[in-house]
């Protein structure tokens, strides 16, 4: 019970989170971590303990190693906290391993309970305890892995979600879902169904293993898996919901406010759970992290400050009353004028719920809020006059206990209320100017358009002439809320999709850095540098009217032309397979090539129309031995215009087979591969340019003689990927002055980063390698490995006996070759065009070696 104290002190700071989230650093974040991650977790620790111990009539653990685990959760929190706070990622690990150590004690003394304990009809409600505190451990990690940008931008949507789902429905909803199988019957003053433990046991099936299912989906992207496990948990929250409603009633029941709250609680679970399903169901992940705005507060309000409402109104007149007459007496009190305080926290957090607009859009966080003033006024009422009746003496439960049993009651309170004003409010958007030191500035002013969105700050870089005044408007243009927060400096509140904040930085007289605060979001690349220069020149500033200055960053290329790295691909969409095929037997190879224009996605999200050969772009990838003949029946497909072919392995006169056929012709293109090499074909229609840079074009892999076998042998064509009507002005242009939307291996943008190659440490592996252009070569790099062979336009530059390595595959348009890798150990190993401009604008994928 004396715990409690602790449950009290992060209400405490929960609540001084929330009234001052306009400043603190990451203050809603923060004002729901001190609620869920230190008072709830606290009580959680501390009470799921003590049902374990009553319902499995088992012995009490060791108080001492009670003591020292719960000391070890809130350390462990405390350091989770101020590290995101501070932005120490070392604290911020640190805090989550001491976190995880103390909850997998936890959890150990609930497993060894269950042994040789009595047991009795309860007993399955403990597994909810178990359960919930491995949710809390995979929470951890997930969280782990978001507050340090360890996880990665690109995966950052799908950690998010799973960490929201499996602490908020596992570590928070597995605990409520279980006491309230008890609790439920209790408050109603009737005996627990017979087949309530048989159905408790399913329920913790459906839900746990459902969950399990979710999250796992969710971690990896797989929106499939991620449906398939929330559809199991809402089965086993609905299945409970039904048993609730067929409980029979007394009439009236011990607390019909009480009653009446957990009902409406499990209500609200029923609903955002069913929400929950629906957004996945139908919505990409991107999408449904938007909404998490909506669903964290209904939960939190609907749920969990509902439970604790209902379950106090029920518990506080147990633990505070002498007898049945005082404890009739405190209940009236706190059931006075139940049903209009119901009316309006349920109104409250309906208004939360639904996207309405105008005052209505903010008006369910007041309505929650008074709610649990009017309730809280009441509890003082109740604690006043307990405190004035008949008391125990200490040998009878007596008044020595009562100043405990307060705290727990104020404690209690302190947190339902935290959890109402901390989802209550936030940024409301509009244009006001937050607070800065504007300084005497030299006379200059200039103002720069920054823009928020794709886990990225545009433009990622700001030159200015020293003794500038500067000042930023910041605009989010993301799904997701993000802030700004300048080094010594101003910050924005948290902005909405679409709203905007003028920040006056003041005067700059040295290099500074700027950041979004929410966490894991600087260290996944969310940061801005503003860096002095002796003179910007005077295109470089504005007058003191402020007009102005656009700025772009490196990736304005690719984010300008539409493209957004960060989110996901279509559901259904499938990566290129890179393994190399085998080469086919016989030494004739009999191809059929259609020409046609064919949709593809070529970037997550982003759908182009594209000509291409075989349906894809680059098209298939031919594969033979020196002496090998190709005969390639070329069918062209399309209805508008002439295609041709030319294929760089082959050695003819170009005049008949590289001719132009119309639509519905076809042409047979035979070629003997004489020399070994990583070659070209493309179309041999004019204009090239636009044919090739509309997609047709693909390898043909020849092996070298005596070639050894590898264990993995991939293929990678690089190329410019342009965006708009193929043939368009707008397209032209950008391809004659080589200004690509991005640039890509196989086709498509970022495809290996979000479903990377496999492959096991100590394998040797092989990437040939095809320059396609149609303009830009490619340096192509593996981090972390060292080249020991490199064959490059039909000979070989290094071999894997001699005492030299390599870092790069140099390959000018059109040229081709192979590199070699033995990967030393398990791990992540991106790849990369080394041009960084092409890099970072889609060039780049991942290699996930294991053990």
């Amino acid at each position: 019970m004396a715990a409690h104290a602790l449950v009290a002190a992060w209400a405490a700071l929960a609540l001084l989170a929330a009234s001052e989230r306009q400043t603190l650093p990451v203050a809603r974040w923060l004002a729901i971590h001190l609620f869920l991650l230190g008072a709830a977790t606290t009580a959680i620790v501390v009470w799921s303990e003590h049902f374990a111990v009553a319902m499995l009539h088992t012995r009490l653990p060791d108080r001492r190693w009670s003591n020292t685990r719960l000391a070890g959760v809130n350390a462990g929190v405390a350091g989770v906290l101020t590290g995101v706070w501070a932005d120490l990622p070392a604290l911020t690990g640190a805090g989550c391993a001491l976190l995880i150590a103390a909850i997998t004690a936890h959890l150990v003394v609930l497993v060894r309970m269950g042994r040789g304990a009595l047991g009795g009809r309860l007993a399955p409600i403990a597994d909810y305890y178990r359960a919930a505190a491995a949710a809390l451990l995979v929470g951890a990690v997930l969280g782990w892995l978001l507050a340090t940008g360890r996880g990665g931008p690109r995966h950052y949507t799908g950690l998010e979600l799973a960490h929201v789902h499996i602490t908020l429905l596992g570590w928070i909803g597995l605990p409520v879902l279980g006491t309230l199988f008890m609790l439920w019957p209790t408050v109603l003053g009737v005996r627990m169904a017979e087949r309530t433990t048989r159905l408790a046991r399913r329920v913790l099936l459906l839900t746990g293993g459902g969950l399990l299912t979710a999250v796992a989906g969710l971690a990896a992207g797989q929106r499939p898996a991620a449906v398939l496990g929330m559809t199991l948990y809402a089965a086993g929250v609905v299945v409970t919901g039904y048993l609730f409603a067929r409980t029979p009633r007394r009439s009236p029941a011990v607390s019909a406010a009480a009653a009446w709250m957990l009902a409406a609680a499990m209500g609200w679970l029923v609903i955002g759970v069913i929400a929950d399903l629906g957004l996945l169901t139908a919505r990409p992940l991107a999408a449904v992290q938007e909404d998490l705005g909506t669903l964290v507060p209904v939960l939190l309000v609907g749920l969990v400050a509902q439970v604790l409402v209902g379950a106090l109104t029920y518990l506080l007149p147990v633990v505070l009353s002498s007898g049945p007459k005082e404890r009739a007496a405190l209940r009236a009190v706190l059931e006075r004028y139940w049903p209009a305080r119901l009316a309006v926290l349920n109104l409250g957090v309906a208004l939360m719920a639904l996207p309405l607009p105008g005052p209505a859009g903010t008006a369910g966080g007041p309505l929650a809020g008074a709610a649990a003033a009017a309730f809280l006024a009441l509890v003082v009422a109740v604690l006043v006059r307990g405190r004035r009746g008949p008391s125990r003496t200490a040998d009878g439960s007596g008044a020595a206990r009562r100043p405990v049993l307060w705290g727990t009651a104020a404690g209690a309170v302190v947190t339902v209320l935290a959890v109402l004003v901390a989802n209550s409010g936030g940024d409301t958007g509009g244009s006001d100017v937050a607070a800065g030191a504007a300084g005497a500035g030299s006379g200059v002013t200039r103002t720069v358009a920054v823009t928020l969105a794709h886990m990225r700050i545009r433009p990622a870089r700001i030159e200015v002439a020293a003794g500038t005044t500067l000042r930023l408007e910041v605009t989010n243009s993301d799904a997701m809320r993000h802030d700004l927060k300048v080094e010594d400096g101003p910050a924005t509140p948290m902005l909405a999709e679409g709203h905007t904040r003028t920040l006056d930085v003041g005067r700059i007289t040295g290099n500074r850095e700027a950041w979004c605060t929410l966490p894991g979001h600087r260290a996944a690349g969310m940061a801005m540098s503003i860096v002095v220069t002796e003179d910007t020149g005077s295109s470089s500033g504005t007058d003191a009217a402020g007009a102005h200055d656009h700025d772009h960053g490196s990736m304005a290329a690719a984010s300008d032309g539409g493209l957004d790295l960060s989110a996901d691909f279509s559901a259904g969409w499938r990566p290129r397979d890179a393994a190399l095929a085998p080469v086919p037997g016989g030494t004739l190879h009999e191809v059929e090539l259609r020409a046609a224009h064919t949709e593809v996605e070529v970037a997550p999200g982003v759908k182009q129309q594209m000509w291409t050969f075989g349906g894809s772009a680059p098209g298939p990838t031919l594969h033979g031995k020196v002496g090998d003949v190709f005969e390639v029946t070329l069918v062209n497909d399309d209805t508008g215009m002439g295609h041709g072919v030319d294929f760089h392995a082959g050695s003819l006169a170009p005049d008949k087979p590289m001719r132009t056929i119309q639509p519905g012709e076809r042409l047979v293109y035979r070629f003997r591969a004489e020399r070994a090499g990583a070659w070209l074909y493309h179309c041999s229609t004019s204009p090239m340019l636009q044919h090739m840079g509309n997609g047709m074009y693909g390898a043909v892999i020849i092996d070298p003689p005596g070639l050894k076998k590898a264990d993995h042998e991939y293929v990678l064509v690089s190329s410019e990927l342009y965006l708009g009507t193929p043939g368009s002005t707008a397209q032209v242009k950008k391809m004659r002055d080589d200004t690509p939307d991005a640039w890509v291996f196989n086709g498509i943008a970022d495809q290996y980063s979000q479903r990377p190659l496999k492959a096991k440490a100590g394998e040797r592996a092989r990437f040939w390698v095809v320059a396609a252009g149609p303009s830009d070569g490619i340096a192509f790099h593996i981090v972390g490995t060292v080249f020991d062979t490199v064959y490059k336009e039909g000979a070989y530059l290094l071999r894997p006996d001699g005492p030299g390595g390599s870092q790069v595959l140099d390959l000018a348009t059109a040229q081709g070759g192979f590199v070699e890798t033995v990967f030393p150990a398990a791990g992540h190993y991106a790849f990369v065009d080394h041009d960084m401009r092409h890099a970072e604008a889609g060039a780049h994928g991942m290699v996930e070696v294991s053990d």
